[in-house]
């Protein structure tokens, strides 16, 4: 039975994401979340009290997923690894997560339910940015990283660029952030 209750968690949440999409988190109600998945709204409350738990649950495993990849990044000693592997981590989880960020860039709604799922640690949204330049760092740097950060999210849940396949997109975010932070291009062979 555990399978099937996950099974049907994972649905939901899959279910509310591309409804979120197409409606937006605001005009996405319980109903029509259970309506799509063909069960009853006291279903959909078996795993979720409110939608502003599936928003949540819909952001977290990304959430996870980054606050993860800036831990790992810190321990790395050469700020310039740590940038490396921030940029390719990102870009990663943006062209997987791909409709996520696309509501995350458009709907004020996942993105209060981001900062709700944040409460109490430190906020990823705070320490992205950080990583990508040295503590010394000119305010044009920090500018320069909050543009790339911005500019990338918006354009990995670009809809006009949805068609494009996973890796070419990967390759030119990559490209992108680098070279709004003034960075060299990586190199394919890099591990």
């Amino acid at each position: 039975m555990t399978a099937t209750k996950g099974d049907t968690r994972t649905r939901l949440l899959d279910t509310a994401l591309g409804l979120f999409t197409v409606h937006g988190v605001e005009g996405t109600s319980l109903q029509m979340i259970a309506d799509a998945l063909g069960v009853t709204k006291a279903a959909v409350y078996y795993h979720f009290k409110t939608k502003d738990e599936i928003t949540e649950a819909v952001a977290e495993p990304a959430l996870r997923e980054l606050s993860a990849i800036l831990d790992h990044a810190a321990t790395l000693k050469r700020h310039s690894a740590q940038v490396d592997y921030v940029i390719d981590g990102l870009v990663d989880l943006i062209v997987r997560n791909r409709m996520l960020v696309a509501v995350f860039c458009s709907d004020p709604g996942i993105a209060r339910a981001v900062e709700r799922s944040l409460h109490g640690e430190e906020n990823v949204m705070t320490r992205l940015p950080a990583m990508l330049v040295p503590p010394d760092a000119d305010e044009g740097a920090v500018v320069a990283a909050h543009v790339a950060l911005a500019g990338v999210a918006l354009a990995g849940g670009s809809p006009a660029l949805m068609a494009m396949d996973d890796e070419r997109l990967r390759r030119h975010l990559g490209d992108a952030v680098r070279r709004l932070l003034g960075r060299p291009r990586r190199r394919e062979n890099l591990s």
